[in-house]
């Protein structure tokens, strides 16, 4: 069964974000007219599968499928992974509390509608009997970090270290484990989405990557020290468990203070900037 539209509420709260009004996908099968996140949603939600194939290099079986409502044909991203671990290995590391979750990619949505964070809607929906996140997929993409850091142009040097201060600060509040340059994705005109969120949402509550917290946007700051409790309960819903939320909130609160002690530290214009 198809999940029932959860995000009447964040239609508004997107609207007011950092996000670009028009919100895409990479390759699409078709020119993506202009659509309000509302209708974004119904379309993730109800729209057909007409075509599906692997997704790329993940390691979780994720499949990209082109959804078509009649007049309107995307693709979406679509992750089943639901996977928890006592203890995971990998290699000579081993992690506690392993958690592996298409849920993780809703709940990064939510959480960046009211951040400003470019993160691309995701919505849960049933997929071969099983439960899934359905993602929008990126448009125009022109290539990944790796790629980025390959080429020859690299954009502009302070746009690109800006929006790289932006996901440092998000992914200690997610405490997204597996970052990596395969889902940092910059679209034509260098704009840097975050996508695939499965292995975030530890409940580590301390901050782990300190030294890469050096400056931060001004809004967001702004935003992160304004988070309500329970608006942030409201509009995650059950995309986090109570300790997952729990720790989110804990690591807002250490976030704030750790840059506002490098504010004070080294004043606001080595610590602030307006993102472009």
């Amino acid at each position: 069964m198809v999940a029932a539209p959860r995000f009447v509420v964040l239609a508004c709260v997107l609207a007011l974000t950092l996000a670009p009004p028009a919100i895409g996908g990479q390759a699409s099968p078709s020119a993506t007219p202009a659509l309000t996140p509302a209708e974004m949603e119904t379309f993730l939600l109800k729209a057909r599968i007409v075509r599906t194939r692997a997704a790329g290099q993940g390691v979780t079986g994720s499949r990209r499928v082109t959804l078509s409502d009649g007049s309107l044909t995307h693709d979406a991203h679509v992750q089943v992974v639901d996977v928890q671990k006592t203890v995971f290995q990998a290699g000579k590391a081993s992690e506690l509390n392993f958690k592996d979750t298409y849920r993780f990619n809703i709940a990064a949505y939510r959480l960046a509608t009211l951040l400003g964070i470019r993160v691309p809607m995701s919505v849960q929906r049933t997929y071969d009997g099983n439960r899934a996140s359905f993602t929008w997929w990126v448009d125009d993409v022109a290539m990944d970090e790796s790629a980025r850091l390959k080429a020859s142009f690299r954009g502009d040097p302070e746009r690109t270290s800006t929006q790289m201060y932006v996901m440092r600060a998000f992914d200690e509040l997610i405490q997204n484990v597996d970052r990596n340059k395969g889902n940092l994705a910059w679209t034509k005109d260098w704009t840097l989405w975050l996508i695939d969120h499965t292995r975030a949402f530890r409940l580590n509550k301390q901050l782990q990557k300190r030294d890469d917290l050096i400056r931060i946007d001004r809004v967001l700051l702004a935003r992160l020290r304004d988070l309500d409790p329970t608006r942030v309960r409201e509009v995650v819903g059950d995309s986090l468990t109570g300790d997952e939320l729990e720790a989110v909130l804990a690591r807002r609160t250490a976030l704030v203070r750790h840059y506002d002690d490098r504010i004070a530290l080294a004043g606001e214009a080595a610590v602030l900037f307006d993102l472009q």
